[in-house]
C-alpha cells in the first residue's frame, strides 16, 4: 500500500528571539521565506496555491515587543505605538484605543471571527495589502505611520514612513526581502477629536467586505467648522483609498450639516476608484454605499468630538 503524498508547504520553520535575528534570516533565504504571524492568511493563501511553497517560515511571534500597545511621549507630542505582532482582539479590547483610536478598534472588531481576531495580527493586515482591509481603513484614517525595519551591512536600521507606501497594488507590498513591519504609530485623539467606522459586508457564509468608510475629525473652536477631517475607504481602488477631495470639502464648508456631507459624498464618489466584483458587489452598488456609509460614519465622528470637546470643558 503506497503511502499518500502530502505536499511539502515549506522545508523550515524559525522562530527568532529578536528582530535582528528574524531579518538575518529573511535575508539568507533571499526572498524564498515568508514572515508568519498569525497566518490567517499565508496558510491560506498556501493551501489554495495562490503562493508558492517557501524554502522557510520565519515566526515573528516570539520578538519581544512586537505584540504590544503603548503610548509614547516625546518632543513632538504623544504617540500611541502598536507593533506589528498585535492582533486584532488585542486592539479591540484595549481600553486606551477605545477611547484615542475608536475607528480602530471598530474595524479591528468586524474583522472574521472570535478564533481569527485572536490570531490575526495588525501587521499580517497591512503586509497582505488588500485594499479592503478593515484595520488597514482604521490605521489609514487615524494618518498611522508604519515602521520599517531593514536588514544592511549586518546591522538593523527602522525607520517610520507613510502607510500608505508599502502598498504596491492588491495583495502586493514594496517590502524587500531583507525588510519587514516593526509596528504602527499614530496621534491619539485629544479633547475635541474623535472617530468612527463601519462597513456593509456580505453576509454569506464569510464576513466579507462590500466597502468599508473609517473617518477622524478635529472640531474648530467654534464646534461647528471640521478644522481636520481624514476619511478612508476601501475598497475604492488598487490600494488603500484616501478620500482628500472630500477632506478638503468638509473643512472648506462653514459649518458641518446636510450640506457640507452631501458635498462631501459627491467629491468622494468622484475620486473613488471603484469597479464591480463577483465576489463583493457592483461598482454601482459600492458607489451608493459609500453615501451611506458616510451618513453613518461622519456625523458619529462629530458626536464623538463634541462630546470629548464637553468633557474636557466640564472637567
Amino acid at each position: 500500500m503506497s503511502t499518500p503524498h502530502i505536499p511539502t508547504r515549506w522545508r523550515e520553520y524559525h522562530l527568532p528571539k529578536t528582530v535582528e535575528e528574524a531579518l538575518a534570516l529573511l535575508s539568507r533565504y533571499n526572498g524564498q521565506a515568508k514572515i508568519i504571524a498569525g497566518g490567517t492568511d499565508l496558510i491560506l493563501d498556501l493551501e489554495s496555491g495562490q503562493e508558492e511553497p517557501p524554502e522557510a517560515l520565519v515566526d515573528v511571534t516570539a520578538i519581544q515587543g512586537l505584540n504590544r500597545i503603548r503610548q509614547e511621549s516625546g518632543p513632538d507630542g504623544d504617540w500611541i505605538v502598536i507593533g506589528a505582532s498585535v492582533t486584532h482582539y488585542q486592539i479591540e479590547q484595549h481600553p486606551l484605543l477605545q477611547e484615542v483610536a475608536t475607528c480602530l478598534t471598530e474595524s479591528c472588531r468586524v474583522v472574521g471571527g472570535p478564533q481569527v481576531r485572536n490570531v490575526a495580527t495588525i501587521g499580517g493586515n497591512v503586509a497582505h495589502a488588500l485594499p479592503a482591509a478593515d484595520g488597514t481603513i482604521g490605521l489609514l484614517a487615524l494618518d498611522a505611520q508604519v515602521q520599517v525595519c531593514t536588514w544592511a551591512d549586518g546591522q538593523v536600521d527602522c525607520a517610520w514612513q507613510p502607510l500608505l507606501s508599502v502598498f504596491a497594488g492588491p495583495g502586493r507590498n514594496t517590502l524587500q526581502p531583507n525588510q519587514m513591519l516593526g509596528a504602527f504609530r499614530f496621534r491619539p485623539t485629544g479633547p475635541g477629536e474623535g472617530s468612527a467606522f463601519d462597513r456593509i459586508m456580505r453576509p454569506q457564509g464569510v464576513a466579507l467586505p462590500i466597502l468599508g468608510v473609517a473617518a477622524r475629525v478635529r472640531l474648530a473652536d467654534d464646534r461647528e467648522r471640521l478644522a481636520q477631517v481624514t476619511l478612508a475607504i476601501g475598497p475604492a481602488g488598487p490600494v488603500p483609498f484616501r478620500a482628500l477631495e472630500a477632506e478638503q470639502a468638509l473643512t472648506a464648508a462653514p459649518r458641518f450639516d446636510e450640506a457640507a456631507l452631501e458635498t462631501a459624498i459627491q467629491a468622494a464618489r468622484a475620486q473613488a476608484r471603484l469597479r464591480t466584483s463577483k465576489h463583493r458587489a457592483t461598482k454601482e452598488y459600492r458607489h451608493e454605499m459609500i453615501g451611506v456609509l458616510l451618513r453613518r460614519v461622519l456625523p458619529k465622528a462629530v458626536e464623538r468630538a463634541r462630546s470629548s470637546s464637553k468633557a474636557s470643558f466640564d472637567h
